[in-house]
Order: structure tokens, then sequence, then C-alpha cells
């Protein structure tokens, strides 16, 4: 079973300072497997919030997910996109968990113990690289319920991390009218035009809303966009999503800006435009799809994705878990030559 295993867990001892302890694992429990893992993904969005110390510290890891316990505060393990294989089984798993690639919501490590009805079971087709965007790719799904795109409307991304991206990939299979995307950095611009952006701005353009709201009209008699995402993590960027939001627009922030604070203008445009500013966020469905959709629905229907989507196009970096305080640097300080960052697992690995 799980004797002698040490597992090695990435932990965040204080701002911008990670380190990897060791520590023995228990054999898995009634129920529980071990898991080695193979891959985890680096959120450049909660993580960095966390990495940086710019979480509110008093705030729970996350109450939805069993793994993330505790709260905000250093010294934590964190993280929530782990893909690896079962290696033991404990009391009353059924031995066909044995060897199979599973994902799983767990902080950074080299093995970690689960609850078997917590882990996903993945097809042995799937790629390990495509399962570790399983929860940002939920997150896309959440926003698009959010959002309620409709046919022919003009819709704005801002920002094109991973999760604008992806919202942006699943936007492109829309028949939109016009769609519309903003971010700072060249390679995210690329990525996105690729992904199905009939435009993507320069973040850093002079007069950006103007310049936006000149490409959504684009020959179409119409002012501004019907739905404007806001997923930059830049508070200050509230007040672009409601200079190019058209007349009783949907704004639908998915940022988490952390302690992070700005003095949006709702005087303006956003009282007598009847704007809409909506959060999104992923612990919870939309209150009116109540009736019809589950949790579990929206994460049958993103894991469904995971094979129609060239994500592994979005993989700038792999990196050797041992580089770990390598990778945070690098999202931190060079955000501009990043897309998703891998950590990978076991002997052999090699970082690029």
């Amino acid at each position: 079973m799980a004797d002698g295993v040490k597992a090695r867990a990435l932990w965040f001892v204080e701002p911008r300072r990670v380190e990897i302890r060791e520590a023995p694992l228990p054999q898995p429990g009634p129920g529980q497997v071990l898991v080695r893992t193979r891959i985890s993904a680096v959120s450049a969005g909660t993580e960095l919030l966390v990495y940086r110390g710019q979480a509110p510290t008093e705030l729970p890891a996350d109450a939805t997910l069993p793994a993330l316990t505790g709260t905000l505060a250093f010294p934590l393990p964190y993280g929530y996109s782990a893909v690896g294989n079962v290696i033991a089984l404990g009391p009353g798993v059924p031995e066909n968990y044995k060897g199979r690639l599973v994902f799983a919501f767990q902080p950074h490590a080299s093995h970690f113990i689960a609850a078997a009805e917590d882990l996903i079971l993945l097809p042995e087709t799937t790629s390990p690289e495509s399962a570790v965007f399983l929860p940002n790719l939920e997150t896309a799904v959440n926003l698009l319920l959010d959002g309620n795109p409709r046919v022919g409307e003009q819709v704005a991304v801002l920002g094109q991390g991973i999760v604008g991206l992806l919202v942006t990939a699943l936007l492109g299979r829309f028949p939109l009218a016009a769609l519309v995307t903003v971010d700072a950095h060249p390679l995210r611009r690329e990525a996105s035009l690729a992904l199905g952006a009939h435009v993507c701005l320069d973040a850093h353009e002079s007069g950006l809303p103007a310049a936006l709201r000149d490409r959504l009209q684009a020959d179409r008699p119409y002012s501004g966009a019907d739905l404007v995402y806001e997923l930059t993590g830049d508070p200050a960027s509230l007040d672009v999503a409601i200079a190019v939001a058209g007349h009783a627009g949907r704004i639908i922030v998915g940022s988490w800006y952390g302690t992070k604070r700005a003095a949006p203008d709702l005087g303006g445009r956003f009282h007598r435009e009847r704007l809409r500013l909506v959060s999104s966020q992923v612990s919870t469905l939309p209150p009116e799809l109540a009736g019809t959709w589950t949790t579990a629905r929206r994460l049958d229907v993103a894991r469904s994705l995971l094979a129609t989507l060239p994500l592994t196009n979005l993989i700038s970096h792999r990196l050797p878990f041992d580089r770990a305080p390598d990778a945070y640097r690098l999202l931190d300080e060079d955000p501009a030559k990043t897309l998703q960052v891998l950590l990978t697992y076991g002997p052999g690995d090699e970082g690029d």
C-alpha cells in the first residue's frame, strides 16, 4: 500500500516565496486512494493572488473542495488542478480504480490521498495535458451560463489569460455579430485570434474604450456591446467594461480582485444606460438555472469539451516540480511570455 511513500508538496510560506516540503503519507483509509501526480497546472489568477499575498487571509481557501481546508493565511498548500494515476487502494475501493488516470482538485504535490468519490475518472484516451485545463474550462462554461450569449450579439472579452482564452474559444462557436477581445500581451492576443476572436486589441492602446466601440459597431447600427466579460483581474478594467457596454448591456465579472481596490465610475453611463453588473463564480450556478442545471451537469459539459478544443496549444511552459519557485516567479515577473504553465512530476521530466 502506501507504506514508505513520502509526498513532496508545495507550500506558500510568505508573499512571493514558495517551498517544497516532504512528509510521509499514511496508507489510504476506507474509500480512499493514493494518487501519484503526473502534471499539475498553475493558475495565473487565484494562485498569483495567494503567491503575492493579495488574497484575503481570513477567507476560506475553498469551502466546496475537501482538499482545500483552512484559510488563505500563510503558510498553506494551494492549487486545484492535478492529474495522476491511482497507485494504491484503501478498503472498499473497487479494484478497477487501480492504475486509472484521474483528475483531482488538489494542491500541488507529488502524491496525495483522496476519497475515491472526489476523483474524476478520465478515459485512457484523454491527454493528461488536456485534462489539467478542466477547472478553468468549467469556469469558462460557468461564465457563459451567467452571460447567456445570444445569436447576433456583440460581445467583448477583457483579458485573455487562460480563463479569458477559454471563454473566447467557447464564444467562437456562437453565431455572434462580433467577438472582440483585449489583452496587453502579444502572445495572448495571437492565441485569442486563433481561438475565434474577430479582433484582439492591445490593452495599452490609447483611447481603448472608443476603439472597442468602433470595432463592435463595425458598420452595424448598434451602440456598444450587448455582453462584456471582465476577466483581467484588474478592478480598474471595470471602467472600460462600463464604457464599452451598450444600453442595458450585461457585464459579467469573472475576475477575483482579492485585496486590490478601485473606484469604478458608477455616476455616468452605468446609471443612465441601465447596465447590469453580475458576479460570476464557479462555486455556484446562476440562480435562474437551478431548476435544470447542477454542478455535476456543468462539470460533465466541461469534461466533454476537453477533447474538442486545442488546449495543448495553450501550454507555454512545462517545468519540473523542483522548479516550482521559478514557475511562480515567471508568472509574476514576466507574464508576457506565458500562457499555461505546468508542473511535471517524476524522474526524466525536463522543463522548457
